[in-house]
């Protein structure tokens, strides 16, 4: 499936309203391992890439040209579409239409940008502060302007809940969706009460974020569809899984000095290659074994 199919493909699944589960990954072994199961989206967390690629908090100090690279590498590598966090588009205006088009020409079926002043911060840290609503909405008209596929997807984040309250995140919603956005994302509800009244605030889809350990409850798919939710992300899930497994296995060699005692779970070698394509590759060097291509 090329790139233009999936973004169709994800599109019509939010209007068919099928509901969208979308697992965080993070890089190729997180995306490889989401992308064998039938999930229907997978999520590129900014968060998790900014650790994992430079190793650096998730607060604004990756650049578009670290993450646009991530991008290309994810989507170009599973069959899933991707939605890809954008932070704020890096930047101003032409930097949001510079952004929109490198998603999109990397093979993204959606693009999340959201409301915070640069540098932006985690969504589930504090002291976030966000830009005028007028400064969001022109962004929004921005990145719609700036797409070629009109079923490549504007998600319109809010951070406004934490510093400024429920209304006005829900405000902000109603005029990102006015300005063209497809998707609203209002970041960080602190109850379920909360979680229900924006599912049922809007009418374009919108979108809840399972964050592991955050301000937000975690609740089950089920649940945030019957509350008027389209999709969900858990973008922490396969970091935090495999920090503490590292932290585990790595823990109990220094422990013991070897890696016969571990009591965290490891993948089978066998399986390792099947995942990194290694079949492909023996099966490439059979067919180019010496004297065997010219029979």
């Amino acid at each position: 499936m090329n790139a233009t199919q999936k973004r169709t493909r994800l599109a019509e699944m939010i209007r068919k309203g099928e509901f969208v589960t979308a697992p965080g990954v993070y890089d190729m072994v997180s995306a490889k391992v989401a992308d064998q199961m039938p999930f229907n989206a997978l999520y590129m967390t900014g968060y998790g890439v900014a650790a994992s690629h430079l190793g650096v908090p998730d607060a604004g100090i990756a650049s578009f040209g670290d993450v646009v690279s991530r991008v290309r590498m994810i989507a170009n590598g599973t069959d899933a579409p991707l939605i890809c966090d954008a932070d704020t588009g890096f930047g101003g205006l032409l930097n949001v239409h510079h952004t929109v088009m490198g998603y999109e020409g990397a093979g993204c079926a959606a693009i999340q940008m959201e409301d915070q002043e640069s540098p932006k911060k985690c969504g589930h840290t504090p002291d976030r502060r966000v830009v005028p609503i007028e400064d969001m909405v022109e962004k929004i008209q921005v990145a719609v302007e700036a797409r070629n596929d009109p079923n490549f997807l504007i998600i319109a984040r809010t951070d406004s809940r934490t510093g400024l309250g429920l209304d006005e995140a829900i405000k902000r919603g109603h005029a990102f969706a006015e300005a063209g956005a497809d998707v609203i994302f209002v970041e960080s509800p602190e109850s379920v009460e909360e979680l229900q009244e924006v599912g049922r605030a809007f009418e374009k889809p919108t979108l809840a974020n399972m964050a592991d350990g955050g301000k937000t409850p975690i609740l089950p798919a089920n649940q945030l569809q019957d509350m008027g939710f389209s999709v969900a992300i858990f973008p922490g899930l396969g970091m935090l899984v495999a920090a503490a497994a590292l932290e585990s296995a790595y823990g109990s060699l220094l422990k013991d000095g070897t890696s016969a005692n571990l009591e965290t779970p490891m993948i089978g070698l066998s399986d390792m290659h099947k995942l990194m394509g290694f079949e492909e590759v023996w099966a490439f060097e059979r067919k180019w074994a010496r004297g065997e291509a010219a029979e």
